[in-house]
């Protein structure tokens, strides 16, 4: 068993790495942002980031590597936000639509996260992520969709095909709303309407 002090060192030590990591990619989402991914060079996240460049590249050893976590924590963070909205009582329209909100308002509040997103889906960096990942993210999004052609919901269609659709059209709305001079009460009302045509187009 370990001794008290030891325990109680180790623990500090556990903080302090992922205080670091934490640091890195927060630094690294606003670089990425606001540079684009090839106009980012990772001594510059290190630098911004208060971390040598040997302490990045013991956590991420390439950049390819440090933007993939950054894209998988953020997904995993959305993930867990939608799942907040999830309610199996509601009728499956009702059900998407509070989903569908409860992203487009999250995306209002967490802006360099969701352009993140935006910028990675349309990237090259997309293609690297392994396959088992890409399934283990997006496997409960997928068996609600399969679930609701099955009960004739929605439009029997290739599920990749349907999550092209509902991500181009998310990804257009929040730049549409990043990009106006709307106040937040009426970005809220847009979201808010633009729900029947992403309907009306899936079902």
């Amino acid at each position: 068993m370990l001794h008290k002090k030891q325990y109680f060192y180790r623990l500090i030590s556990r903080s302090k790495i992922m205080d670091k990591q934490k640091e890195i990619l927060t630094t690294a989402l606003r670089l990425f942002v606001d540079n684009g991914f090839h106009g980012t060079a990772t001594s510059k996240i290190a630098k911004e980031a208060g971390v040598a460049n040997g302490t990045l590249f013991h956590y991420y050893k390439t950049k390819e590597e440090l933007i993939i976590a950054l894209y998988i924590d953020i997904k995993l963070r959305v993930a867990q936000h939608i799942e907040s909205y999830r309610d199996a009582h509601t009728e499956y329209k009702e059900h998407f639509k509070k989903q569908f909100i409860g992203l487009m308002l999250w995306s209002l509040e967490n802006d360099y996260e969701f352009r993140f997103i935006q910028q990675f889906y349309f990237s090259p960096y997309a293609s690297l992520m392994d396959y088992e990942e890409i399934q283990k993210l997006s496997k409960k999004g997928c068996e609600e969709l399969e679930v609701a052609m099955a009960q004739n919901h929605i439009k029997k269609q290739p599920i990749d095909y349907l999550i092209a659709i509902v991500n181009n059209y998310v990804f257009g709305i929040q730049q549409y709303l990043r990009q106006s001079k709307l106040s937040p009460e009426e970005k809220k009302e847009v979201i808010y309407n633009s729900y029947e045509t992403l309907w009306i187009m899936i079902s």
